[in-house]
């Protein structure tokens, strides 16, 4: 069993830069494939990074690549996502996901998930 909880949200205006937080709870953080999902208002949930086990191996949505950043520190039992160059397209809630199985990507099935953080871009 995990708990997932994020951090880190805000408002900030375009161009800026945010930092999203997850903490994990349980001894067994290290084993799990780690994800950032987000929803917008009006529109369905949408797979936006994740990272393996092995910090090496990320994966990034179109949408994202080249300005958001995943990382994870096993020790401490987080996972963060760097956001920068942020639009105002990036308005949503964040949500931190946990996979057991090690699945990082859009199609995996993530057992577990946090509350959420709410990210507001203004233009």
């Amino acid at each position: 069993q995990v708990q997932l909880v994020e951090s880190g949200g805000g408002l900030v205006q375009a161009g800026g830069s945010l930092r999203l937080s997850c903490a994990a709870s349980g001894r067994t953080f290290s084993v799990y494939a780690m994800g950032w999902f987000r929803q917008a208002p009006g529109k369905e949930r949408e797979f936006v990074a994740a990272i393996r086990r092995a910090e090496g191996f990320t994966y990034y949505a179109d949408s994202v690549k080249g300005r958001f950043t995943i990382s994870r520190d096993n020790v401490k039992n987080m996972v963060y996502l760097q956001m920068n160059s942020l639009k105002p397209d990036d308005t949503a809630i964040y949500y931190c996901a946990a996979d057991r199985n090690n699945c990082a990507g859009s199609g995996c099935r993530y057992d577990y998930w946090g509350q959420g953080t709410q990210v507001t871009v203004s233009s």
